[in-house]
């Protein structure tokens, strides 16, 4: 069984020695891997719809494994039992579907260590929940599968970690501009991927700001009297991100 990049990069985030809750884990190919490779001794594998269920239950059998990985039905982590998992894998979700999924089930996350999260969009919403309930970022990871852009974050709780939310988020000036990178703007971008920039995340927000050229190009049209301010707006945050990515580094991978 060989997974694909992302879920390979998800696995290696996992601490040796983990109990594991993979929400919406699909043909369960995470938790298996996980419990093969070493790095979980026990795994939950949540599922909401029928037919994924089924596979995940079907991949779990034939991989001699039913002992130590549960697969459930379930909505999110309704899934998990109190103190059963200390590390939780939500993937391939939105950021805010993500961010309630944790919000649902915050009284299954005393127990948890880590929170390795990969949002297929609003990376900021998940950010933003992550702060306002005490988990700390220590690592951002931006890649590229089958022409898609993928970011993973995993974080920790706040008393488990040595780096705080106010350093992790202060506001810094760019280096040859006089723009700072204000707390919205890190949310945004992401505070420890625009530190390491790599060609992946020039990318993602190149496509970006063609994104904003196009509303921006449509609002022009509108003859509403609030069309005026949006586009105002508009052409602030466009500038803004194409300033940021002139005066970031290009030589770092």
């Amino acid at each position: 069984m060989k997974l694909s990049q992302r879920l390979q990069y998800i696995l290696e985030q996992i601490p040796g020695g983990s109990r594991l809750a993979d929400i919406g884990s699909d043909h369960g190919l995470l938790p298996v891997a996980a419990v093969r490779s070493g790095r979980v001794s026990q795994a939950v594998a949540g599922e909401v719809n029928d037919g994924p269920l089924r596979a995940a239950q079907k991949q779990v059998a034939e991989a001699g494994l039913t002992d130590r990985i549960a697969v459930r039905k379930g909505d999110g982590l309704a899934v998990v039992k109190v103190n059963e998992v200390n590390v939780i894998t939500i993937a391939g979700m939105g950021g805010a579907l993500i961010a309630s999924i944790l919000e649902q089930g915050k009284d299954k996350l005393d127990s948890v260590k880590q929170l390795v999260l990969q949002p297929n969009v609003g990376e900021d919403i998940l950010r933003r929940w992550l702060i306002k309930h005490q988990w700390v970022l220590i690592n951002e990871h931006i890649m590229e599968e089958d022409g898609k852009i993928y970011e993973v974050l995993t974080a920790v709780p706040a008393s488990e970690s040595s780096l705080k939310q106010d350093e992790l988020y202060r506001a810094w000036e760019l280096p040859g501009s006089s723009l700072v990178l204000t707390e919205d703007l890190l949310m945004q971008l992401g505070p420890l991927l625009v530190k390491a920039p790599n060609e992946i995340f020039f990318s993602k927000w190149q496509l970006e700001i063609r994104k904003l050229q196009d509303v921006l190009a449509q609002v022009a049209r509108s003859d509403q009297a609030s069309a005026q301010h949006k586009q105002e707006q508009l052409r602030k945050q466009i500038e803004q991100l194409k300033e940021v990515l002139a005066c970031l580094p290009k030589d770092r991978q």
